[in-house]
């Protein structure tokens, strides 16, 4: 199989890869927010959730629900900064996942990244990262919600954690895209062959 890749370009497209795949599983992950609620543990993604209260009307005590899920929907996220979190980072994940996946497929498919793509999708991957960056700055503004300082001690404020404490997913979902920010674009200007020129 030819390949329109450089060995630049192919470094590239692997790393794309695993900077958008980090990417991806942090930002699906619910573990973006650690706290604890009716002394049990409490995690939080930008549109997830684990652990949750609810009212038992037999026993008029509130339990906790030892689960993870979505919120039940768009509006139910408890705040409008994560709500924007939660578009933005999705959009510029989706971003690196396209880059990538069409960055793998230049390794198997000749003349399917020239220099001019290569850089085109370097710009790509930039504001995906971009967003993602954003997304990920977005989200303390939410941590003045009322969910959100139940869970962290009645003590956290915007850019203040209270009891909490950060969670993996944060780390990994930004960590992905400083890497394709800082990394991949700058690899993706040295990844395509030069095309040939056919005369005509």
């Amino acid at each position: 199989m030819a390949s329109s890749l450089t060995c630049a370009g192919v470094v590239w497209a692997f790393l794309s890869f695993l900077c958008a795949a980090a990417s991806c599983v942090g930002f699906f992950m619910p573990y973006w927010l650690l706290g604890s609620q009716l002394e049990k543990s409490v995690s939080f993604g930008t549109f997830r959730r684990c652990s949750y209260p609810v009212r038992d009307e037999s026993r008029q005590t509130t339990v906790m629900v030892e689960q993870c899920g979505r919120y039940a929907s768009f509006q139910a996220i408890p705040s409008a900064e994560w709500r924007i979190c939660t578009v933005v980072t999705g959009l510029g994940c989706g971003l690196l996942l396209l880059v990538a996946l069409t960055a793998l497929m230049g390794c198997c498919v000749s003349e399917l990244i020239s220099r001019t793509v290569g850089r085109v999708a370097g710009g790509i991957q930039f504001l995906g990262g971009l967003l993602i960056g954003s997304g990920c700055a977005l989200y303390p503004l939410g941590w003045d919600s009322e969910e959100v300082r139940q869970t962290c001690g009645n003590l956290s404020n915007q850019f203040e954690l209270g009891t909490c404490e950060i969670g993996w997913a944060y780390y990994c979902t930004g960590g992905g895209a400083a890497a394709a920010m800082l990394v991949c674009t700058w690899l993706a200007c040295f990844s395509g062959k030069k095309q040939k020129q056919y005369p005509y």
